[in-house]
């Protein structure tokens, strides 16, 4: 699947699961909303204190597996290479991943507080190859 295409069916579909990896080299799956940023790369908010986000300090290999609202259907899986923004860097990120996803908040100024006060992050991740290429 072409790279821009992940890309589209991210922009219309944000249900996923997220697997990082342990120490071991074991995965550690985790579900999450998954956006797409402005410079193209898929974005998904934590905690900074989550597993996942401890897993991707330390190896930063992804592999994303995004699929409709009502599970069934077409799919697509994604690796890549992610980065951890921490705020104060994070919260624009925050904010535009938001209200890709929701909307309008209704106070926010209340949104950034909480951001700081729940030690929220970005994960953002470099999309390096998408799928399937082929079903069967």
């Amino acid at each position: 699947m072409d790279i821009d295409a992940a890309r589209d069916y991210v922009r219309e579909h944000h249900q996923a699961v997220l697997a990082t990896f342990r120490r071991d080299n074991t995965p550690q799956m985790s579900p999450v909303i998954v956006g797409v940023d402005t410079d193209g790369n898929l974005i998904v908010s934590s905690r900074e204190t989550a597993y996942k986000v401890r897993n991707l300090r330390r190896d930063p290999r992804v592999i994303l597996c995004v699929f409709p609202d009502g599970f069934y259907g077409p799919w697509v899986q994604i690796s890549g290479r992610a980065r951890i923004i921490s705020v104060p860097d994070a919260m624009e990120t925050l904010v535009h991943y938001y209200r890709s996803l929701s909307g309008e908040h209704p106070d926010w100024e209340e949104y950034r507080e909480a951001m700081v006060r729940d030690q929220r992050c970005v994960i953002s991740i470099e999309i390096e190859h998408a799928g399937p290429d082929r079903s069967g």
